[in-house]
């Protein structure tokens, strides 16, 4: 699989299988993910991957804080307003996931606030002190590790959901205050039995966003 087949194969996996994924892919996908590109080298990622009983108390406390209706956290990046096109698009989403997946489109919020019953997720963090232009060389990160993981046979997923609550990140990974919990990636083999799996999202033509000038 070349670079191009890998980013047109490449899909949110939304239902993981419980196996656990072998120590020594994490760590080969994570030693890929660094060959991402940053401004001046200043690889500004630092990342938490949670496994087995560790991952398994940060579900639980997600879960506890989800049926206690508790807020996400102040500091959680959620938009305050959405543009009318990013509205479009999310519906787009959401019909596409009732079409195609039928009654498992049902599953896809427990599923969300269950972490996808992902056996691991990698927690991407920035130092607090750095500038939101960081905030794309930690794209280009997670975009590397997915591809990584991809190569691995492995799914991958990432969701704002999974860092909604920072304090219980900070708690069970001991994430250092002055670091700012970005986004999370679930990581795990894609349950290819699970329906929810079968929706792929689409594209909107490029040329749409992207504007060649001669």
């Amino acid at each position: 699989m070349n670079v191009i087949e890998a980013l047109y194969a490449r899909h949110s996996t939304r239902a993981f299988l419980a196996d656990p994924v072998e120590k020594d892919k994490l760590l080969a996908v994570s030693e890929a993910a660094v060959r991402a590109p940053s401004w001046a080298n200043s690889q500004p990622w630092e990342v938490f991957v949670a496994t087995g009983a560790t991952l398994d108390n940060i579900k639980r406390a997600y879960l506890e804080k989800y049926e206690a209706k508790e807020a996400p956290a102040p500091e959680t990046p959620l938009p305050t307003e959405w543009p009318q096109a990013s509205k479009d698009r999310r519906k787009l989403l959401d019909d596409g996931i009732k079409q195609t997946c039928g009654e498992a489109a049902k599953q896809f919020g427990p599923l969300n606030r269950g972490m996808f019953n992902a056996p691991a997720v990698a927690f991407v963090c920035m130092d607090k002190r750095l500038s939101p232009w960081s905030l794309y060389d930690l794209g280009a990160y997670a975009q590397c590790l997915m591809l990584a993981a991809l190569e691995k046979g492995l799914g991958a997923i990432p969701a704002i959901t999974l860092v909604l609550y920072p304090d219980v990140l900070r708690r069970e990974l001991r994430i250092p205050d002055a670091l700012k919990v970005v986004i999370g990636i679930a990581i795990g083999y894609i349950d290819k039995r699970h329906d929810i799996n079968k929706f792929v999202s689409g594209r909107i033509p490029f040329a749409e966003t992207t504007h060649f000038l001669d």
